[in-house]
């Protein structure tokens, strides 16, 4: 039973997707064409990966990592289905990065790993969208190329655990209808229960925190009209658009920069 929240009129309402309708709790169902989807989760956080998928890594010509490697998205990245994600103009590394959600069920802290399954309450697409203009003056933070608004849509259902084998989901980014990106969860370094039981060691997981599992190869820039969709084999998929917006980033603070580090990134050149 995939869980969904929609708004209509004024209120946001959860209920669950059921074959081609939705069922909501307030007695409506509503076709998913005529629903305006939320985020199917409220986290108090959202932590993302680095590298994590063995193509990604090679990819990049980097070596394997030694254990998980992760950075946080503020809350105000979060988006939901059929978003229009935006593009500043005068940029040129908007990437996409098609991955999975992980949404924690229950509080979690201290938990062994073969405990932390317990934990998991499901899965959605993601993407991590990034603007790599501000690679350069990022220095490692990710907050101004991967925590602008609206750079984390998730959705539109949040599959749960006990649906899905988590050690075979198979994940695709489509550009224009176009898969650009598959892999599948049996080529992770790092799975799910590792990458929660790691981060309890060290933070309390709270119900419907969001963790983004990590992109496989081939992240690439997009352009303004271009349309993103990720989805999980079998499920429906993430849809957003990208357009173009106008942001005044003053005349002080770091700017967008055409940089070797920005082309590199972005290209996943070595």
């Amino acid at each position: 039973m995939q869980i969904v929240r929609v708004k209509r009129g004024e209120q946001i309402v959860r209920g669950y997707l059921d074959r081609e309708l939705l069922i909501l709790d307030n007695g409506e169902k509503v076709l998913p064409s005529d629903a305006q989807f939320l985020p199917p989760v409220e986290p108090t956080k959202i932590i993302a990966m680095h590298l994590n998928f063995p193509s990604r890594v090679e990819a990049f010509g980097a070596k394997k990592p030694r254990w998980p490697s992760y950075f946080m998205k503020p809350l105000t990245s979060l988006a939901s289905h059929q978003a229009a994600v935006a593009r500043p103009r005068n940029t040129k590394y908007l990437n996409y990065e098609g991955e999975i959600a992980l949404i924690i069920g229950k509080k979690a802290k201290n938990v062994s790993r073969e405990e932390a399954w317990n934990y998991i309450a499901g899965y959605s697409p993601v993407i991590d969208y990034g603007l790599h203009d501000f690679r350069t003056s990022d220095a490692g933070s990710m907050l101004r190329v991967k925590g602008q608004d609206g750079f984390c849509p998730i959705g539109p259902t949040l599959i749960p655990a006990h649906e899905v084998d988590p050690h075979n989901l198979t994940l695709r980014t489509y550009v224009n209808g176009k898969v650009v990106q598959e892999d599948n969860t049996s080529t992770l370094q790092f799975p799910f229960n590792e990458i929660v039981a790691d981060l309890a060691r060290l933070i309390t997981l709270e119900p419907g925190d969001v963790i983004l599992t990590g992109t496989p190869a081939n992240s690439r820039p997009v352009q303004p009209g271009d349309v993103v969709e990720v989805e999980i084999e079998g499920y429906p998929r993430l849809t957003t658009t990208v357009v173009e917006s106008e942001v005044d980033f003053a005349d002080f603070g770091a700017q967008p920069e055409d940089s070797d580090n920005a082309r590199n990134t972005a290209f996943e050149i070595e």
